[in-house]
């Protein structure tokens, strides 16, 4: 079987990394179609996934929207001479290509606000994959798993163990407690007209944090002036960022991705951003009825919790507890990615099922081409 997948982002990158290896180990040619954006080249090289780059973009808006033209030109040539059995993606790309090619399209979502982006690809998609949490309806083709994208990776039957060298890497005593701050850059097509933190609260943020801990910065946009406040670049390899966050007292972010990647592993984590609201997300509004998320719309309360979480000796044990229970029910995504490749019909798929649980006058979902179990 001849399989392609896009890594457009580095979260995609982690996302499907343990599926291509997988499907490789069986025997199948397996196709990375990759974006040269912020850190995804180094991911793939880390984890030695050959691949192909498709385009390029940096993180600004206006990046994104010049480069189309010629990353789609970039994606239907190589797609075309790739000549797939199936596509695996999470947007347009993938979707498109696989109109171009006659090839069945499975789209792994998890952005409800992203409606322009459902808009031009749902229809040319073969199905539709989303946390049961997804908000929104997204017709015949939508199967939803008990989990997260995130479960691809940090489900605890694929999560390896942590560094050891990691403090090391870090600079860090033994001992030593520390924060990580992620800042996004808002420069994806989802994050057009959103925002996070300001400059000035960027700062006041770290000022705060540094009273207690040491700092360490992750910043998207690399627009944070690290000199004028108490704090540390965050300069290792993008790839043990997990590790990172896995030994962490705390993590505060505007950005989405690395908040529940936090949540799983069970480090305290707040999340502050435009999307926080009664309209947010299904996966966070989740994860924050279970106790793993602290989405906080305002900037005061954001540094008064972070300053409580730090002050309570107890906060990383009760994280860890409720993750605990959490992921005991959670899918293992790579699995059921891997036999959606593999099987040749989603519905017969453990883990998945039709949203809303029946499938009325819905046909089982058959991908021409695959089948073989490899």
């Amino acid at each position: 079987m001849k399989y392609i997948v896009f890594t457009n982002t580095p979260a995609h990158v982690h996302l499907y990394r343990n599926a291509v290896r997988q499907l490789t180990a069986r025997g199948h040619d397996v196709l990375v179609l990759a974006r040269d954006y912020g850190c995804t080249l180094e991911l793939l090289d880390w984890y030695d996934l050959p691949y192909t780059v498709y385009g390029a973009c940096d993180t600004s808006k206006g990046s994104l929207f010049r480069q189309l033209p010629r990353q789609y030109a970039g994606i239907v040539r190589r797609a075309r001479r790739f000549d797939p059995d199936l596509i695996f993606g999470m947007g347009a790309y993938s979707a498109h290509a696989g109109l171009v090619t006659r090839t069945p399209t499975v789209l792994v979502l998890d952005s409800e606000p992203t409606s322009l982006d459902h808009a031009v690809s749902r229809p040319f998609a073969a199905a539709i994959l989303t946390p049961a949490a997804f908000r929104k309806d997204l017709g015949t083709k939508h199967y939803v798993f008990d989990g997260f994208k995130e479960s691809a990776y940090l489900h605890p039957d694929v999560r390896s163990g942590t560094d050891d060298r990691l403090r090391e890497r870090l600079g860090l005593a033994p001992d030593e407690r520390y924060a990580l701050v992620r800042f996004n850059a808002f420069g994806s097509h989802h994050d057009v007209g959103e925002g996070g933190f300001t400059p000035d609260q960027r700062r006041t943020l770290v000022e705060r944090l540094a009273d207690e801990v040491t700092v360490f910065v992750s910043d998207e946009g690399d627009g944070f002036d690290l000199e004028a406040v108490p704090a540390r670049s965050f300069d290792v390899h993008p790839a043990l960022m997990h590790d990172a966050i896995d030994e962490a007292s705390l993590l505060v972010a505007d950005t989405q991705t690395i908040v529940t990647e936090a949540a799983l592993l069970g480090t305290a984590v707040i999340r502050s951003n435009s999307f926080v609201g009664p309209d947010d997300m299904g996966n966070f509004q989740r994860l924050d009825a279970a106790g793993l998320v602290c989405n906080i719309e305002s900037f005061d309360a954001v540094v008064e919790r972070a300053a409580g979480i730090l002050a309570d000796p107890s906060a990383a044990d009760r994280w860890r507890h409720r993750r605990d229970e959490f992921v005991d029910s959670m899918v293992n995504l790579t699995e059921v990615i891997v036999a959606i490749a593999t099987s040749g019909c989603i519905d017969d798929v453990s883990g998945v099922s039709r949203r809303g649980g029946a499938t009325g006058d819905a046909h089982p979902t058959i991908l021409p081409g695959t089948g073989q179990s490899g």
